[in-house]
């Protein structure tokens, strides 16, 4: 059972993890909205924790710990911070908008609250099992 709590609360990390370095990475772009020639910068990370579901196979129950490897930590390439060169919405060569920005940040404090209340409910499963186990 701990196994499977901790592989959660693993995959759990990574993700909040993502969350905080898109946090980082949108408040730098808003920082820098009067900057000439700053290029928008954004962070992919849902891909790598999409792999690492379908390659730990969570679904699976086992007998022995060697048999399906759990959640491994983030690689040093993971997760990928991404300008965008491509397109430019002033004259001065910047092209970071605003708007566009407050809505990627509101959207991202949203998915940060939902996976820290996913990870605290982890936790309070945890501590009703051990207070409904010593009655």
């Amino acid at each position: 059972m701990l196994s499977n709590i901790y592989s959660t609360t693993n995959f759990l990390k990574k993700a909040l993890d993502g969350t905080w370095a898109r946090n980082k990475v949108i408040s730098q772009n808003i920082a820098n909205v009067d900057t000439p020639n700053y290029k928008r910068k954004s962070i992919v990370f849902e891909d790598y924790l999409k792999r690492e579901l379908s390659s730990s196979k969570k679904g699976l129950e086992t007998t022995n710990d060697k048999h399906i490897s759990g959640i491994r930590a983030f690689q040093d390439d993971e997760p990928k911070i991404v300008e965008h060169n491509n397109s430019s919405y002033r004259f001065d060569g910047n092209n970071v908008n605003i708007d566009v920005e407050t809505g990627n940040l509101a959207k991202n404090t949203i998915m940060h609250e939902a996976l820290v209340k996913q990870i605290t409910d982890e936790y309070e499963k945890v501590k009703n099992a051990i207070i409904e186990g010593g009655k």
